[in-house]
C-alpha cells in the first residue's frame, strides 16, 4: 500500500528545465518514477530527455497528462505562486523542495490551502520516496532529491524534518535488511504543509507499515504533538531521534524552524516527552534503526 504515493503515481515537475530541477527529474526517471510532464513558462512544446512533454502552465500539464503529484524546483521568490498554481490545477500531492521561501509567502499559502484537497509536503524538504519492488527497488516513486539507491521496499515508515537524517535512517534500515514503505521528508521550515502528526496518522492507517522512525529537531512543538497522539492512538512501534541537543537557546541551527523558543522545544524536553509517550529514543543518529529494531523486538 504505502502512503501518499506509489509506483503508479503520475508526477510532474515544476521548474524542470532549471539545472537543479532537470538533474533530479532525470534521477527520478532513472529510478522508475512515472514522470509524465514538466512545467516551465515559455518552453511549452519541448521534450525533457526526449520523452517527457513540457508545458507552459501546470493547468495544461494536468489537463493533458492526468498528473496527480508535483515536485516544485522553483526559485524562492516564485515558489509560493507555484504551490498555489498546482493546487488550483487540482494536484493532490504538492512537494516543494525550494529552500528560503519568505515566511510571509508561506503564511499566505497556508491560509489559501486551508480546506483544499491538495496536500503540501515541505517546503525546504527532500521529498517523498515509496520504493519499488524490483531490482534495487527501481520501479517505485521518487519525488524530490532523496538518493533512490539507498531505499528498499519494506514495512518501516520514515518521517523526518531533516533530509540528511532521513537518508541516514533509510540506509541503516536497508543495511540491516529492513525496507521502507514510504519515506517522508516534511522539511525544516517553521511553516510547512504536512506535520509529523499528519504522517503518523497515515502510517497508522497503512497496513503495509508495521513500524515507524520519526526524526525531529529543536524548535516548535510538532514532535511533541505527534508523540502525545501516538501514545493514545498508534499501535505500531516507533523510534525517535531529536537533533540539536547542543544548540544554544535563541540561535537558529540549520533549518529556519530549528530554534529553541520555549520549555518544550529543546532537544532534552522533546526526548523526555517522546519517552514518556512510549517512543524509543535514539541517543545518537547512528543507532536510529537499531533502536527501532530493539523496540520492535526484532
Amino acid at each position: 500500500m504505502a502512503i501518499l504515493i506509489n509506483e503508479s503515481t503520475k508526477v510532474l515537475v515544476q521548474g524542470i528545465t532549471g539545472a537543479f530541477g532537470a538533474r533530479h527529474a532525470k534521477l527520478s526517471l532513472d529510478y522508475g518514477t512515472h514522470l509524465v510532464a514538466g512545467v516551465t513558462p515559455g518552453k511549452g512544446g519541448q521534450l525533457f530527455e526526449g520523452k517527457v512533454p513540457i508545458f507552459d502552465t501546470t493547468h495544461d500539464a494536468v489537463r493533458e497528462t492526468g498528473a496527480t503529484a508535483s515536485a516544485i524546483f522553483v526559485p524562492p521568490a516564485f515558489a509560493a505562486d507555484a504551490i498555489l498554481e498546482a493546487a488550483d490545477a487540482g494536484v493532490e500531492i504538492i512537494v516543494c523542495i525550494t529552500e528560503g521561501i519568505p515566511v510571509m509567502d508561506m503564511m499566505r499559502v497556508k491560509s489559501m490551502l486551508a480546506g483544499s484537497k491538495s496536500r503540501l509536503v515541505g517546503p525546504n524538504c527532500p521529498g517523498l520516496v515509496t520504493p519499488g519492488r524490483g531490482e534495487k527497488s527501481h520501479g517505485g516513486c521518487r519525488i524530490g532529491i532523496a538518493p533512490g539507491y539507498i531505499h528498499k521496499r519494506g514495512n518501516v515508515g520514515v518521517v523526518s524534518r531533516s533530509g540528511t537524517l532521513t537518508y541516514e535512517a533509510v540506509w541503516q534500515l536497508t543495511q540491516l535488511g529492513y525496507g521502507q514503505s514510504t519515506c517522508v521528508g516534511i522539511g525544516g521550515d517553521p511553516i510547512n504543509g504536512t506535520s509529523h502528526l499528519d504522517v503518523l496518522r497515515l502510517f497508522q492507517e497503512d497496513p503495509e507499515t508495521e513500524a515507524i522512525i520519526m526524526i525531529g529537531e529543536i524548535g516548535g512543538t510538532a514532535e511533541v504533538e505527534a508523540a502525545r497522539w501516538a501514545k493514545e492512538h498508534c499501535t505500531k512501534p516507533i523510534a525517535g531521534f531529536i537533533a540539536g541537543a547542543t544548540a544554544p537557546p535563541g540561535r537558529r541551527m540549520g533549518h529556519a524552524g530549528a530554534i529553541v523558543g520555549g520549555a518544550e522545544d529543546t532537544a532534552q524536553a522533546k526526548k523526555k516527552i517522546l519517552a514518556e509517550c512510549g517512543i524509543a529514543v535514539a541517543e545518537t543518529p547512528g543507532v536510529m534503526a537499531a533502536t527501532l529494531l530493539e523496540r520492535w523486538g526484532r
